[in-house]
């Protein structure tokens, strides 16, 4: 069974259409409970108006009493306000005073609730008898409107749960690839330790055998052992947490690429461009920046197929306080690697530094994400692609601190 994050654009869709699901059966069935307490309180404040009616014109104390207790008073949620010309204030009910108003002030507040009443609801009209009437109006209870906004707070708290659930989700995702990444690296450093003990035992063989003395196989033999334990090195420090040290970052530079210039076409011209004094300095760990210069240019050269330049240029940038993720930004320099290659298509910029995705019959898709996650995870800078034209070329932008 593959891993729960190969699925991601599935489970994601699964998770956004369960929200909407949830939220719309919400709203709906919210709105109908809204329309069933709303007709229940219209009819209650019917009932009020008539049991009103009918105790101004009953004869009977005890009928009036009985309607009082049973209807009038029964009612102590909805706010409701009597009046005799829909504009003075004869009576009202639920709605909170506070203490320290004047009588002023009192009808003033029970003016301005007569006036949301009657946006709200048309009043009711009380007959009196003798052709005189008043006027019942009303408004929603407190209950009704927590109901009304229900929706929108189990909107937002779904909203909440999604946002979580995404972070969670891409958090799991990122901790299994980091011991996936982990894992390999410290499998292959194990794995190249035992042939390269080896490889260092037959070199001594050779310079120690007077068949071999002054053969320069021996010497390039060495470089390749070096080769595999500066590599070695690389795979035992993923995982790990690198030393970085003050280096020198055009003569780091230069050196990564004088190795990799011998060992791929003579028809790719490199060149080193500078904006910065020669001895400027760039937090670093040679091994892994090396690794990231490599594998950036080896994917140029085969991008230009083996045929074209390649241009380094060093410069200063503007340091981005959103890139720094402890305290105050340090200055920040820069690598420009520039190709003359086929460019990248704008639909797959995005996905470029994603493991496994390749361009390449044989690629594993693992160079440009092992790259960026050696730049911004452990030097705490920035990997991306700064500038791409289809038949034209690629830049890619290598940003490091202070």
């Amino acid at each position: 069974m593959s891993p729960i994050y190969d699925q991601k654009s599935r489970i994601k869709f699964l998770v956004a259409a369960l929200a909407l699901l949830i939220g719309a059966a919400t709203v709906i069935y919210t709105n109908w409970l809204v329309q069933r307490v709303s007709a229940r309180e219209q009819q209650q404040i019917q009932l009020y108006a008539k049991a009103q009616e009918f105790i101004i014109n009953s004869e009977s104390d005890s009928n009036t009493l009985f309607v009082f207790n049973e209807i009038i008073d029964a009612n102590a949620t909805i706010p409701v306000i009597l009046s005799s010309d829909g504009k003075d204030v004869i009576g009202a009910k639920n709605i909170t005073m506070p203490a320290h108003l004047s009588p002023a002030d009192s009808v003033t507040l029970l003016g301005s609730e007569l006036l949301l009443m009657r946006q709200q609801h048309p009043p009711i009209v009380v007959k009196l008898g003798a052709g005189q009437v008043n006027y019942i109006f009303y408004r929603d209870s407190q209950l009704l409107q927590q109901l009304r906004t229900y929706p929108l707070v189990q909107v937002v708290v779904i909203g909440c749960l999604g946002i979580i659930a995404y972070f969670a989700f891409s958090a799991s995702r990122r901790a299994e690839q980091n011991r996936v990444w982990v894992g390999l690296a410290k499998e292959t450093a194990h794995q190249l330790g035992t042939p390269l003990s080896s490889l260092v035992g037959w070199q001594n063989y050779l310079r120690d055998s007077d068949r071999f003395k002054d053969e320069p196989i021996v010497e390039e033999l060495g470089k390749d052992i070096r080769r595999l334990e500066i590599i070695t090195e690389r795979f035992s420090n993923i995982g790990s947490v690198p030393v970085l040290k003050d280096e020198n970052l055009y003569h780091t530079t230069r050196n990564a690429i004088e190795y990799l210039q011998s060992r791929v076409s003579k028809k790719v011209i490199f060149t080193i461009e500078t904006d910065l004094p020669f001895d400027t300095p760039a937090r670093i760990n040679v091994p892994l920046f090396d690794w990231v210069i490599e594998n950036i240019c080896k994917n140029a050269v085969d991008a230009m197929e083996g045929r074209g330049s390649i241009t380094l240029h060093l410069r200063r940038v503007r340091t981005r306080r959103t890139w720094y993720r402890r305290g105050a930004p340090p200055r920040q320099v820069a690598v420009d690697i520039t190709d003359t290659g086929k460019g990248i298509p704008k639909n797959k910029l995005d996905r470029v530094f994603m493991p496994g995705f390749t361009t390449k019959r044989r690629g594993w898709g693992l160079g440009l994400a092992l790259a960026k996650r050696i730049i911004e995870n452990y030097h705490e800078g920035k990997l991306f692609v700064k500038w791409s034209e289809m038949g034209r070329g690629t830049t890619f932008r290598v940003v490091l601190n202070q």
